[in-house]
């Protein structure tokens, strides 16, 4: 009596698929976030509370100029994510690292906010890491 066990190729390509899929929602999503992140900053940097002896001590402005232009990035290339693109996967992979760093040493600013970015950047590059490449539509 034999079984049959559902481990073949089929089982890892949804898998992919289902990783890049999150992925590119989640990438775009946070792209969107940090663009909002990036616009709070510059427009109302009174908001956020800035320790005073912080080792990475940056102007808020700045900060948000950053979160802004590497969340239009975000926004796109999760946008083309969903098409599977190499050069998206890539970008993203270099994107969501950028935007961990970004998160980590804006953590005096916005401290429960850059935690709960850093865990799901890092969620976001495993995912791209780990899939195959494959059209999603």
């Amino acid at each position: 009596m034999s079984t049959t066990t559902n481990h073949g190729p089929a089982k890892s390509e949804a898998l992919a698929g289902g990783l890049t899929l999150f992925a590119a929602v989640m990438l775009t999503i946070s792209g969107f976030l940090a663009i909002f992140r990036g616009i709070m900053a510059i427009a109302k940097d009174a908001i956020f509370v800035a320790t005073p002896n912080y080792v990475f001590k940056f102007d808020v402005t700045g900060w948000g100029w950053i979160h802004l232009v590497l969340g239009i990035v975000a926004a796109l290339a999760g946008i083309a994510l969903f098409k599977a693109a190499t050069w998206a996967r890539v970008t993203g992979i270099v994107i969501a690292a950028l935007l961990l760093i970004s998160s980590f040493l804006s953590l005096p600013y916005y401290p429960l906010w850059s935690i709960v970015l850093i865990a799901l950047y890092g969620f976001v590059i495993w995912a791209l890491c780990v899939v195959q490449e494959k059209s999603l539509l």
